[in-house]
C-alpha cells in the first residue's frame, strides 16, 4: 500500500470558533471579504462579527458581495481586479460553498493577469499553469454542503458557453478554515437538506471513485455515517446543535475526501444541469438524478461490496445487496422531505435531456474517467430520462 497525502489547511472546528479568529495567525494585513449577493450573512450578523474580529486583529478589510449561488467568471474577474486595485494581501470567503469557491478563484486572479478561463482545464478553458501563487484564502463556512473549506476545488460558470467547471490545485487549499456549527442554525430546512446531500454525494462518489484509497475511504464512510445519523434531525430542527455539528463534521470530512479521492460523473451531470439552469440548486440537482444514477451502478455488479458498505454506513445495518444503498438513500431523502424534486419545475424539458449529457462530458469529462464502471453517453442520457419528472 502506497499513497501521498497532503492537507495543508488549519481547521478550527466547533461552536463559537468564529470568536477566536482574532487570536489566529492571519496571512496578511488587508483582506477582501467575499460573500454572496444574498442577505443572510448580514441579516444574521455573521459579517459584522467577522469585521469585528478583523478589527481586533488589526486587519483592514473591504467587501465584495456580488457572488451568485452559482459563481460566474465575470464576478471572479471583477473581484480579482478589486483586490489588485486595493492592495489586498489575502481573501476571506464568508458563506456557503459559492462564496468560498469564489474567494479561491478571486485569489488566483488577484495575483495573475489574463482571463480566469485561461487557467481552467476542460471545455473552452486553455488549461494554462497559473504563473503566480494565488493570495492566501481564509474560509468561514456558514453551510454544510460543499466541503470547500477542506479541499482546493472551486467551481465557476462561464455564462456565455454554459460551462460549469471545477478547478483548483495545491495552492488553492485554504490557509485557515473556521467551521462553526452555530453559524449554520439559520440555514432553512430545504437548503440544509440540499447541502447535506451534496456532502453525502461527495463522500459516496469519492468512495466509488477508482482512485480511492485508505485515507479517502476512512473519511468517506464516517461522513456517510454522520449524515445518515443526523441530517434528517438537522432538517427537522435547525437549532439542534448536535445534529448541526454532525452534519458540519461530515461536510468537512467530505472535503477531505475531495482532496484525496474525488467526485465521479454524478457531479458532471449535476453541473451540466445547473450550468443551463442556475436556479436549480446544486444539491437539488444531485438529489434529482441520484436514485437512477446509483441504481445504474448497483445493476452493474462491479461495485457491490462498496455499495453494501455505503448502505451500512448510511444506517442499513443488515445491508446485503448494492440496491440496499439505493433504498437507504431514498429513505433519507423522504425523511428530509426532498424525495419529489421535479426537473420540469426548473425549466428542464424531456426533449432537451441529451444536451445536458453532452455538456457534462464536454466540460467535466475527466470525472467519467474515474467512474468505477464506464458510463457511456447513452447511459448518462438514460439516467436523466429515468430521473425526469
Amino acid at each position: 500500500m502506497t499513497f501521498r497525502y497532503y492537507m495543508p489547511t488549519r481547521i478550527l472546528f466547533g461552536n463559537g470558533m468564529l470568536n477566536e479568529l482574532h487570536q489566529q495567525e492571519l496571512p496578511g494585513k488587508k483582506a477582501l471579504i467575499v460573500t454572496t449577493n444574498g442577505t443572510s450573512v448580514k441579516k444574521f450578523g455573521y459579517l459584522s462579527r467577522l469585521e469585528e474580529q478583523l478589527d481586533r486583529a488589526g486587519v483592514e478589510h473591504l467587501l465584495f458581495d456580488k457572488i451568485l449561488p452559482n459563481p460566474i467568471k465575470d464576478h471572479v474577474m471583477e473581484g480579482g481586479a478589486l483586490a489588485k486595485q486595493n492592495g489586498v494581501d489575502f481573501v476571506i470567503g464568508l458563506g456557503g460553498g459559492s462564496a468560498i469557491d469564489a474567494a479561491k478563484a478571486i485569489a488566483i486572479m488577484a495575483a495573475n493577469e489574463g482571463d480566469y478561463w485561461d487557467y481552467i482545464s476542460g471545455g473552452t478553458g486553455k488549461g494554462l499553469p497559473v504563473p503566480n501563487d494565488p493570495l492566501p484564502v481564509v474560509a468561514i463556512t456558514t453551510t454544510a454542503g460543499t466541503g470547500t473549506e477542506a479541499d482546493p476545488w472551486t467551481v465557476t460558470t462561464k455564462t456565455e458557453t454554459n460551462e460549469k467547471i471545477g478547478g483548483g490545485y495545491d495552492k488553492t487549499f485554504p490557509f485557515l478554515s473556521i467551521v462553526d456549527p452555530e453559524l449554520m442554525v439559520s440555514v432553512p430546512a430545504k437548503l440544509t437538506a440540499y447541502q447535506g446531500f451534496d456532502a453525502l454525494f461527495h463522500s459516496t462518489e469519492g468512495y466509488l471513485n477508482n482512485t480511492s484509497f485508505a485515507m479517502s475511504d476512512m473519511y468517506a464512510l464516517k461522513a456517510i455515517e454522520l449524515i445518515g445519523k443526523s441530517l434528517a434531525n438537522a432538517v427537522r430542527d435547525g437549532s439542534d446543535l448536535e445534529a448541526r455539528g454532525d452534519v458540519a463534521l461530515a461536510n468537512t470530512l467530505a472535503g477531505m475526501v475531495e482532496s484525496t479521492s474525488g467526485c465521479i460523473s454524478e457531479h458532471s451531470l449535476a453541473h451540466a444541469i445547473s450550468a443551463y439552469h442556475p436556479n436549480f440548486e446544486h444539491g437539488a440537482a444531485l438529489i434529482a438524478i441520484s436514485k437512477a444514477y446509483y441504481t445504474y451502478f448497483a445493476n452493474t455488479g462491479k461495485c457491490d461490496a462498496r455499495m453494501i458498505q455505503m448502505a451500512k454506513a448510511l444506517g442499513k445495518a443488515d445491508a446485503a445487496s448494492p440496491m440496499d444503498f439505493v433504498t437507504a438513500l431514498v429513505e433519507l431523502q423522504t425523511a428530509c422531505g426532498v424525495d419529489s424534486i421535479q426537473m420540469s419545475g426548473y425549466g428542464m424539458k424531456r426533449g432537451e435531456l441529451e444536451k445536458y449529457a453532452k455538456n457534462a462530458r464536454e466540460t467535466m469529462g475527466g470525472l467519467y474517467a474515474v467512474d468505477p464502471v464506464p458510463l457511456s453517453d447513452a447511459d448518462a442520457l438514460q439516467i436523466l430520462e429515468d430521473s425526469f419528472r
